[in-house]
């Protein structure tokens, strides 16, 4: 049986053991996006995904997928793009372009899971400096990014995009680097992906990544100032070209 959620206990998730084995990860189903109740998610190590027109469905799957940022793989084709500096990096300066730009179909007529309901729920987040993200840029463009949750000193990588080869990397490297700057332990990655393997993601058992969880997000987060952690930045930072992103998970 899968668990409904109480509307009114932003609190209540059961316990993680009661996850499905197949849908791999699937907990709850219902409740809402508030702010609460996704920090209170993120905490517990779950996070919504579901499809639109569906109710909200609540995830842990077994094993996890996280990136250690010191551990992160830089293939020697990315280091070569990274020390010509093709792009300018910035964090937190457009996050409503990056939502969008990870909305974004990845084909011309293909549809999208980040639907306005949720795209407004992470705004939330960010308006109260929980949810970040990173925005790479061509002159005035921007041509890739990722987005994510930051509890203590844990990330939650939710989404990414390229408009442009190896922009999502980009910002994935530069992510890495500034949370290794700060002391961050992992960021979630969720569901494994051969990309993300490739730059150096594990997996580990769900248990084992609880654990890290209880080490990490207890730690004092809250106080980096995101908009300070900046490569390089635009005079005039623009709104995203029309052209298609290809959005890929985190």
């Amino acid at each position: 049986m899968i668990a409904l959620l109480d509307p009114q206990d932003r609190n209540a998730f059961p316990d993680i053991a009661q996850a499905l084995r197949e849908p791999n990860g699937l907990l709850a189903v219902g409740g809402d996006l508030t702010p609460a109740r996704l920090q209170n998610a993120y905490r517990r190590g779950i996070f919504p995904w579901f499809n639109p027109g569906d109710p909200i469905l609540w995830w842990s799957p077994d094993p996890r997928t996280i990136l250690f940022p010191k551990q992160l793989r830089i293939s020697r084709s990315l280091a070569k793009r990274l020390r010509r500096q093709p792009f300018v990096v910035t964090l937190d300066r457009a996050f409503p372009c990056v939502i969008r730009g990870c909305a974004a179909p990845r084909e011309p007529h293909g549809g999208t899971w980040l639907i306005p309901e949720m795209i407004a729920a992470y705004e939330a987040l960010h308006a109260r400096g929980l949810a970040h993200s990173v925005e790479v840029w061509q002159g005035q463009d921007l041509v890739g990014g990722l987005y994510g949750v930051a509890i203590g000193r844990a990330f939650f990588g939710e989404s990414m995009f390229s408009r442009v080869t190896d922009a999502s990397k980009v910002a994935l490297v530069h992510l890495c680097q500034q949370l290794e700057s700060w002391n961050f332990g992992l960021v979630d990655c969720q569901m494994r992906t051969d990309h993300l393997m490739r730059m150096g993601a594990v997996e580990m058992p769900r248990a084992d990544f609880i654990g890290l969880l209880d080490r990490f997000c207890p730690l004092p987060g809250r106080d980096f100032n995101w908009d300070d952690g900046v490569v390089q930045v635009p005079d005039r930072p623009a709104l995203p070209n029309p052209t298609p992103a290809r959005a890929e998970a985190p």
